[in-house]
């Protein structure tokens, strides 16, 4: 705790003085909600359970799992940078909300005496991991049994939420939406390409959503030259596999026109997993459409309108004809009309044109989840090839070969998934209990960022926040009962 000090005082009225004081104040409150969401959920032991932690217990300071708290609430409140974690280091309520340690232990310090063993009395903790930690922390999460372990806890979490509000019961249907989007670069990281079509340096991952829930259920780096559609089978079949045993009896799929190739399709009515897809209007296509393209009879409404065509089309690549969906759409003020393809493996009495068409629409709100990830945890990704030439100031006596930077650039995105379906969850508890939609932004700026006040009494710690941040605050607990995971 450091003394009081006057900053200055406001030019435009003397009376108003800026100082800082020794006391426990925080803009971070709302860690302590996220924390008791990872604990409801049980999400910290099952972690905890299946990670692999290499390092001597003799020389461990922060356990493992107190660092992946730190680095996804840090995350989650939006603190994309590891740097942020050094800035941090003292604020109390980010130290109680990743500690295992009960009480206000975890605002305590102690340093070993001389001649102490880490055996007899182990080091506590002085505040929150330092970068160097969280560093080493992603390095060691790279690794590829944590890697598939962190994959695991994206749809892991998104199941015990469902079951969790819905009596222990999975969905009936999900719709997985896959896609591929661009995160840009600065610098030379291994796996980034210059990529044409997004006109920047770019790492170019395959993420899937469930669709009706908002959750991200599995994301995968690749290079940022990577087509659309490369490794998407190896990447939608598992899934598929899990999310139909963990989330959901039956699952769809939509995706977008990059994605239609015969080995997908085929894969997918092998499995007799549903999907719609966009495709790429060509030549052939194009002829297909035009005796098609007239406007209906009479006058038009004053609204534009869209219809709908059904076709059997085989694809020179394709192994047989396939049902698709003609979808033409008037445009204000516009002579010609426009026109799209939609490809899908439901027949027309399972489903028809127009309600494979509003299935499609939907596909806007999977892209809204996607553009909050982009948004407003934005990933920073920016580990490089680079071999540890010194240590404690001095020359390692065995030079370190470099960790593998593009799997740690791929734990780190996890990571930020992670992160994300945290907060949907909480974003989705203050849906249920205000009956209004709710922004990840909103939900920062109104219910996880807001300032505090740390109060210690004797061995207890008492968070005292604002009545406006109360009031929600109020609101999003009295669902956060509904969270108690009872089940596998």
């Amino acid at each position: 705790m450091g003394e009081e000090l006057t900053l200055f005082r406001t030019e435009f009225n003397r009376s108003i003085r800026i100082e800082s004081r020794p006391e426990r104040l925080t803009s971070e409150s709302g860690a302590i909600v996220l924390r008791d969401v990872m604990e409801r959920l049980g999400l910290g032991d099952w972690l905890e359970e299946r990670l692999e932690d290499r390092r001597n217990p003799d020389r461990i300071t922060h356990p493992q799992i107190e660092l992946l708290r730190t680095s996804i609430l840090l995350l989650a409140q939006g603190w994309r940078d590891q740097d942020d974690a050094d800035a941090l280091r003292e604020d109390g309520v980010l130290r109680l909300a990743v500690s295992k340690r009960r009480g206000v232990s975890p605002l305590e310090t102690r340093p070993r005496q001389n001649g102490e063993s880490v055996d007899q009395n182990p080091p506590e903790p002085e505040g929150l991991p330092s970068q160097p930690t969280l560093s080493r922390l992603a390095r060691a999460l790279a690794e590829e049994t944590n890697r598939a372990v962190l994959r695991d806890a994206l749809l892991e979490t998104a199941s015990r939420r469902v079951k969790a509000m819905r009596g222990g019961h999975r969905q009936r249907y999900v719709t997985l939406d896959v896609d591929s989007f661009p995160i840009e670069v600065h610098g030379h990281q291994v796996g980034s390409e210059h990529n044409g079509h997004y006109h920047a340096r770019i790492f170019h991952p395959l993420v899937a959503t469930a669709a009706e829930l908002g959750d991200l259920l599995d994301v995968q780096l690749r290079p940022g030259n990577a087509y659309t559609a490369d490794g998407s089978l190896e990447f939608i079949l598992p899934l598929l596999d899990r999310v139909e045993a963990k989330l959901c009896q039956v699952a769809s799929v939509r995706i977008d026109a990059g994605f239609p190739e015969e080995a997908l399709l085929a894969a997918l009515e092998k499995r007799k997993t549903p999907y719609v897809a966009r495709i790429k209007n060509n030549a052939v296509l194009d002829r297909l459409a035009q005796p098609h393209l007239t406007r209906p009879v009479g006058h038009p409404p004053a609204e534009p309108r869209t219809w709908t065509v059904e076709m059997m089309y085989k694809a020179k690549d394709w192994s047989r004809e396939r049902r698709v969906v003609l979808v033409i759409q008037e445009k204000l003020d516009e002579f010609l009309l426009h026109y799209f393809w939609l490809l899908t493996s439901w027949t027309p009495e399972e489903k028809d044109a127009d309600a494979l068409l509003e299935t499609y629409r939907a596909r806007g709100t999977a892209e809204g989840h996607l553009g909050e990830l982009m948004s407003v945890l934005h990933p920073a990704l920016s580990s490089v090839a680079r071999p540890k030439t010194h240590y404690q100031g001095k020359k390692p006596k065995k030079r370190q070969a470099a960790a593998n930077s593009f799997y740690i650039n791929e734990a780190l995105l996890l990571l930020n998934a992670l992160a994300y379906n945290l907060a949907h969850t909480a974003r989705v508890l203050m849906e249920v209990a205000t009956g209004e939609g709710w922004s990840l932004q909103r939900l920062r700026e109104r219910v996880l960022r807001i300032a505090g006040r740390l109060l210690i009494h004797g061995r207890r710690a008492t968070l005292v926040v604002a009545p406006a941040s109360a009031k929600l605050w109020t609101a999003l607990l009295s669902q956060l009962g509904r969270l108690h995971y009872a089940g596998t």
